[in-house]
């Protein structure tokens, strides 16, 4: 076999640069070793900066998200009883769109589908061979059968866990992890969300988030041990968890009922450094993570994308500079939304060894915050996704 970029990983980041590359004429084939129902089973975090919506009208599949997502043009923060209306649009002009990860991703099979381009499902045993020359190769198991595929390039789309990143050699890579002391304990049920936007709130119970995917599908999270069993909290426990750290006036609203899924998120920073060695790259995961507090990772991949497949049809187009500056652009961007997942986190949780000065400093940064309009503005300007 033999094709122009091998994508290894057939979630969003994959398909989203495979869908770019397709319709700019650079061929493509998309290895992922789980199923497509697998796949799109995940659940995942579902705000989307107005970066990656961009993207996904620049290869076509645009139209449902801005159909069906939900436009927010602020977010509530609150700490104890105090919460207070940050507005996106006052700030910066923009936006964030509430539009599943599992949607997108079903979008983009849709239409990688439509062009007839390749995905490969159930591949196992992948090894990309040769990644410092002139001509890398993937070899791999597909339906109990050994294959291999020649290319020009390899993008690993493939996750923390995916084989991309530790194809580089230890002593060509650096990687930076800060392991946070607790995890979120998420859960999923079809009851109305309890505001109209995003409320993340801190209090001496710890951290607390009300999401939603849908009008009649919230998504809300409660801080918890990182190493919790969710099995081990019944549904009550975990609304009476949600009520004691949210404002009274939005605890008194809560609906509640029955979960249709529960489970714990660790949270860590990790980035690896460079992205890129010989002609394999990493993308979103396999080379980044941040806490879910601000919903960066799927945006982060999206912008890594972004850098990537310019790079890409740049190249096969006779130009190698953005192939070159590629990890540098991509990490200069990293870096910014790590600091901005690591600043909120640290803004609304509680450290296992906090002190009272500790506590204190987050009570004085919650009211800054509150009071000044320049604090307001760079946190939006953050949020809302910096430009790419």
């Amino acid at each position: 076999m033999e094709t122009q970029v091998v994508i290894i990983g057939g979630g969003p980041s994959g398909l989203l640069l495979g869908q770019l590359l397709h319709r700019a004429g650079v061929e493509t084939l998309i290895l992922e070793r789980r199923s497509r129902e697998h796949v799109l089973s995940r659940i995942r975090a579902g705000v989307l900066e107005r970066g990656t919506v961009a993207l996904l009208d620049e290869v076509g599949v645009g139209a449902r998200c801005r159909e069906e997502g939900i436009r927010h043009a602020g977010t509530l923060i609150g700490w104890g009883d105090e919460s207070f209306r940050l507005s996106f649009r006052e700030a910066t002009g923009h936006a964030v769109t509430v539009y599943g990860q599992t949607e997108v991703t079903r979008d983009l099979y849709e239409a990688r589908d439509a062009a007839g381009a390749p995905v490969l499902h159930g591949v196992d045993d992948v090894v990309i061979e040769g990644a410092d020359t002139d001509a890398p190769s993937v070899s791999f198991r597909h339906e109990a059968r050994p294959r291999r595929v020649r290319c020009a390039f390899v993008a690993g789309c493939d996750g923390f866990h995916g084989v991309s990143r530790r194809t580089i050699p230890e002593g060509r890579r650096t990687e930076h992890e800060k392991v946070y002391p607790f995890g979120w304990l998420g859960i999923l049920s079809e009851t109305p969300p309890v505001h109209d936007e995003l409320i993340y709130s801190g209090s001496e119970k710890g951290f607390a988030l009300c999401s939603m995917r849908s009008t009649g599908l919230s998504r809300y999270y409660v801080q918890c041990g990182a190493e919790e069993d969710p099995a081990a909290w019944s549904d009550d426990a975990f609304w009476d968890a949600l009520r004691r750290r949210l404002p009274p006036e939005h605890a008194e609203a809560l609906v509640t009922g029955p979960s249709v899924e529960k489970s714990v998120a660790p949270l860590r920073s990790f980035v690896c450094e460079p992205m890129r060695w010989g002609r394999l790259f990493l993308v979103g995961d396999a080379a980044h993570i941040v806490p879910p507090t601000g919903a960066k990772g799927l945006n982060l991949a999206a912008s890594d994308v972004h850098y990537l497949s310019r790079a890409l049809i740049d190249h096969f187009g006779g130009d190698d500079g953005a192939i070159d500056a590629y990890s540098n652009r991509a990490l200069a961007r990293v870096w910014k939304a790590v600091r901005f997942s690591w600043w909120f986190t640290s803004l609304l949780h509680r450290y296992p060894d906090q002190s009272a000065f500790d506590r204190r400093m987050q009570r004085a940064e919650f009211a800054f915050l509150k009071e000044s309009a320049s604090a307001r503005a760079a946190m939006a300007e953050n949020y809302v996704g910096l430009p790419l």
